[in-house]
């Protein structure tokens, strides 16, 4: 099975879009797709195909929570695995996010130089519990929180 190469972080702070940007495609080597906010990626979603998407949960106008659900409905993205990216990690928060489908969550502030090996993991980890690079909204990986 192919290795993960392409990658959508979504966030409204141009920080760590920047930040972002420099872990995943310069330290670790992805594809890397920048987007500001979650209209922005559903437009974007459907010409990149990202293998993985990394997403605020805490953004304006749509939020994580909306624009996840929404790129359930794209057939694009439908069986793409979703990380939240979150400060909001508090235990009923996580199993909030895991409930909706979530493929994992990585905390902020996170470490720009695991961030890659991090999303690998998630994605790795989702792949083998499902037996395929992807798997179904509502599944969950156990452990997948770091």
């Amino acid at each position: 099975m192919p290795a993960l190469s392409r990658i959508m972080y979504v966030d409204d702070d141009p920080d760590l879009r920047a930040i972002a940007e420099i872990s995943l495609r310069d330290l670790s080597g992805f594809v890397v797709e920048l987007c500001g906010g979650g209209r922005e990626a559903l437009n974007k979603a459907p010409d990149f195909q990202p293998e993985l998407i990394l997403l605020d949960v805490m953004m304006p106008g749509m939020d994580g929570i909306e624009t996840f659900k929404r790129f359930h409905d794209l057939p694009a993205t439908v069986l793409t695995p979703i990380v939240f990216v979150s400060s909001r990690v508090k235990s009923h928060e996580v199993d909030a996010y895991y409930a909706l489908g979530a493929a994992g969550v990585i905390p902020k502030p996170f470490d720009p130089l695991t961030l890659g090996d991090q999303a690998r993991r998630l994605w790795d980890e989702r792949r083998e519990a499902s037996g395929n690079p992807v798997q179904p909204p509502g599944s969950r990986a156990a452990d997948s929180v770091v």
